[in-house]
């Protein structure tokens, strides 16, 4: 493969970020008193963690969604996982689950019982989106809300496309990422980040290196961390640095554990992208690009955050009790929430 030619003192701040912010998600984990970084960037605004996985909304998928201890079939379990992404809500997901007593079905799905569900949260509560992701159009299906469209979807893939008994078939992540393609509303990087969460589940395991997907954050970053990507395909370019990690980290010098052992995965290389583009708004003003600042600053987190990561990656047991349960109720934090 062909090496990208990196710009010079920005290049270098991919792997600075990475290292920095790793460092303060470790000193947090491991009950440090804040600030658990140095950086004026990092305590001031708030990033996501170098690992998707570790992330607030991520770790409430992994262990309350795709791991939850019920008698849901495989198949129900992949509908669960997806409907939650496309909300990304936690308060949305309490809520339903509550009304139907139990996570949902593909029969809330097919007796009206979900739909329901939702429109119930939406009179209570307002909003059942958050902002992580910008959705498609949402009329789609003839429906003037945007969840009635969502629902029609997804009665779409599961009851009328058989959408997870295709998934469970599927021969590599790709095809896993092609099959929600297919779909309205599944624009490229959804489908991906959706790909993403299905892949974290029992029932479906490919490597998370087998294909990405870089995002217009990821891309922005990519264009800013290189002066030129000497032929090289934005994807290409992430899966470049997934392979040259521990070369870059030591060669600058900059000292980086990963998550419980865990090396950068393509996931998180396109993610650091995107924090890297947020992050030179503020560390290289000059470098302009379509955003030229970070909205979003820390807030105080009112819950704990209990660590779990699908079981395959062999994380879990080597987290001391200590660290499946953070309490971050007395200090600021700089997670994703």
């Amino acid at each position: 493969m062909r090496n990208p030619i990196p710009r010079p003192g920005v290049y270098e701040l991919y792997w600075k970020f990475a290292a920095e912010r790793q460092k303060a998600f470790e000193a947090r984990v491991s009950g440090a008193p804040w600030p658990w970084t140095h950086d004026p960037i990092l305590q001031e605004f708030k990033f996501c963690n170098v690992f998707r996985a570790a992330d607030r909304v991520s770790q409430y998928m992994i262990r309350d969604v795709a791991y939850k201890q019920d008698d849901s079939t495989p198949q129900d379990r992949l509908f669960q996982i997806v409907a939650f992404r496309t909300f990304s809500n936690i308060r949305t997901w309490n809520s339903v689950t509550t009304k139907l007593e139990r996570s949902p079905r593909l029969q809330d799905l097919a007796d009206g019982s979900f739909e329901r569900a939702l429109s119930e949260t939406r009179a209570e509560n307002g909003g059942l989106y958050t902002g992580a992701f910008i959705l498609c159009a949402t009329d789609a299906y003839g429906q003037s809300l945007k969840h009635l469209n969502h629902v029609s979807l997804f009665q779409h893939m599961f009851l009328m496309e058989s959408l997870a008994d295709r998934l469970l078939a599927a021969a590599s992540l790709e095809s896993i990422y092609l099959m929600l393609h297919e779909f309205p509303l599944m624009g490229d990087f959804m489908s991906y980040q959706t790909a993403i969460d299905l892949n974290y589940s029992e029932p479906i395991n490919f490597s998370e290196n087998d294909f990405t997907q870089p995002g217009p954050g990821a891309v922005r970053g990519i264009k800013k961390v290189f002066l030129d990507l000497n032929g090289l395909s934005p994807r290409e370019a992430i899966m470049w640095m997934v392979d040259h990690q521990e070369a870059e980290f030591d060669r600058l010098g900059y000292e980086f554990n990963g998550l419980w052992g865990r090396r950068l995965h393509a996931i998180d290389a396109q993610g650091l992208f995107c924090e890297t583009d947020k992050y030179c708004r503020e560390a290289v003003p000059e470098l302009l690009s379509a955003r030229s600042r970070i909205k979003a600053r820390f807030s105080a987190s009112t819950e704990p955050l209990e660590f779990f990561f699908p079981p395959k990656w062999g994380i879990n047991p080597h987290l001391s009790k200590d660290e499946h349960v953070v309490d971050v109720t007395r200090q600021p934090q700089l997670v994703s929430v």
